[in-house]
């Protein structure tokens, strides 16, 4: 709840840091790399969750269990890819942009809330899977969807 309400102060800061939007959106993933690294521990120990056996099962439980638990929605997952290895979220409800009505015409290549693509590949990475992640659709840009899509590029090696 805290991160919902002050998210929007922390982008319109690295906006005046930052002149290019590329550079705020960079910050922000890497922000949010960060973050992800940290959290999957305390994701692991308050969940309870097995060992996941596939990309697929990652995907679900990225939307079913770890959205859930840190942001209170459930994205739908759908795979785009003949060899099941990339995903999308699709969320109906983001709730990093509930104060945000739009991005001004400026800003119009900001990513807005690339700090969750960061949260993901920090997080996945520290379980063994290196993961492209990006935002493919935003409803700040008028896009009828809010979507992130995950490639999974390899599982790492131990």
């Amino acid at each position: 709840e805290l991160l919902v309400l002050t998210y929007g102060a922390l982008v319109a800061q690295l906006c005046k840091d930052y002149e290019k939007d590329e550079d705020v959106n960079t910050c922000l993933d890497r922000m949010g790399y960060g973050i992800g690294v940290r959290l999957i521990d305390d994701f692991l120990a308050r969940s309870a969750v097995r060992k996941c056996r596939s990309y697929s099962e990652t995907a679900d439980m990225i939307a079913q269990v770890a959205f859930k638990m840190y942001l209170g929605v459930t994205p739908s997952v759908s795979c785009s890819s003949a060899a099941g290895n990339e995903f999308s979220l699709i969320l109906d409800k983001n709730p990093l942009v509930d104060f945000v009505e739009e991005l001004p015409a400026e800003r119009a290549s900001l990513c807005y809330c690339n700090l969750l693509c960061g949260v993901i590949r920090g997080a996945l990475e520290m379980v063994h899977l290196a993961a492209e992640v990006t935002f493919l659709q935003d409803r700040l840009k008028g896009d009828a969807v809010t979507e992130i899509g995950i490639t999974f590029l390899r599982k790492a090696e131990d």
